[in-house]
């Protein structure tokens, strides 16, 4: 693998952690501010999350494996 590929993965990984860390604030917010109004988002919001820590651990996973 060159250098490049590697650094390419390592920006995969680090956008899909960005990406998870700003649905999980997404939740956060929603709960502390607006939850008794907004609850009927809560399922998809959560999804979103939850699909984004996926994401984040495929691409880290990918990365530990080529770097280990």
């Amino acid at each position: 693998m060159t250098d490049e590929e590697l650094k390419k993965l390592q920006k995969e990984a680090r956008k899909a952690k960005r990406i998870a860390t700003e649905c999980a604030s997404a939740v956060h917010d929603l709960v502390e501010d607006s939850l008794w109004t907004d609850y009927s988002s809560l399922p998809e919001l959560a999804q979103k999350t939850v699909d984004a820590c996926l994401a984040w651990k495929t691409a880290q996973e990918k990365l530990d494996a080529l770097e280990g």
